[in-house]
Parts: structure tokens; sequence; C-alpha cells
């Protein structure tokens, strides 16, 4: 069942011609018969930021929105602060497994990442890390899965048609 997924590049020093980790996740996402229902790349500016996340909320052709980059401690990294103040309920697991699969990889570097995942309006937000790997790590490690309805014993696609019940 494909998902309808935008993806968001969060970046001061990158533009659609090196966007590698934006380009990786396309093509994952692609790979994996989902739709890329839209793409953007945005510096770090947490009032675009999430301006753009609310325009993707309300389109109901977008089901998830993954953003690469700004999950980091510096100053200038704020994609979680735009994230965060729109969640409906954080999906707190998905930290943690980022976490766990970055650590493999990478060691007690993972704590310099704020990777996060929530949902608002219906629409599954997920924020990784800016670099290749761990765009890699995020989607071969959990999204991939995670979006696929076959993946047992649950999965993400199976409740979305559930995700604004309380609405009704």
């Amino acid at each position: 069942m494909p998902v309808r997924i935008a993806v968001m590049t969060v970046s001061d020093t990158r533009d659609p011609s090196d966007d590698e980790s934006g380009d990786i996740l396309a093509k994952r996402i692609q790979d994996a018969g989902h739709v890329l229902a839209a793409r953007t790349l945005l510096r770090d500016d947490r009032d675009a930021i999430a301006a753009q996340l609310k325009t993707w909320i309300a389109d109901k052709g977008i089901d998830a929105v993954i953003s690469t980059g700004g999950t980091g401690l510096t100053g200038r990294d704020v994609t979680v602060e735009a994230f965060r103040p729109l969640f409906e309920k954080e999906i707190d697991g998905f930290s943690v497994v980022f976490h766990q699969i970055s650590y493999e990889k990478i060691g007690t570097s993972t704590l310099q990442s704020r990777a996060c995942a929530g949902v608002a309006g219906g629409t599954y937000l997920f924020a990784l890390p800016g670099s290749p790997g761990a765009v890699k790590d995020g989607w071969d490690g959990i999204l991939k899965w995670q979006l696929d309805i076959r993946h047992r014993p649950c999965n993400f696609v199976e409740i979305m048609p559930r995700l604004e019940e309380h609405k009704r």
C-alpha cells in the first residue's frame, strides 16, 4: 500500500544540487513503492519549517513527512523546536530505536541527535538528522518497516485511518 510522503531537507549549507541526504531518502521512498508527494529544502528557520509542516499536515494528499537535518545541538538546529509544538502525540519509541540503531554504528556520538517523531492532523512527522548515514539508519532500520502495511506484528500504515478518530 503506497504511502504519500513529503521530504523536507533543513540546511543552511545545502541546495538542491548537493542535497545527498534528501536524494537518498527520496530514492528509498520511491524504491519501496511509496509516492514522493512533495519535496523542499529550507534554511534552519523555525517559523519557515513550522509553516511548511502545517501546510503539509493540512494536505490530505500527504500521509507522512520525513525531514532530514537540524536535529543537532548547535544554535542553528531548530527542526525539533519546529516539530514538537505541532505534535498531537509524540512517538517516543522512534527516538529510542533510532538511537539504538545509531549507537551500533557511531557509538556515543548518537547523543548529539535529537531525532523525533509524532502525529499531527492524521499525518506522521519524522525528523531525522542530516547526515547520509543517519538517513539510511532511520529509513532502513525503522521507517522502511513501519511504513509497510505487510510488516508484522504491527505497523504505522494499518492505524492511519484511526489517527483522527478522536475528532469524530
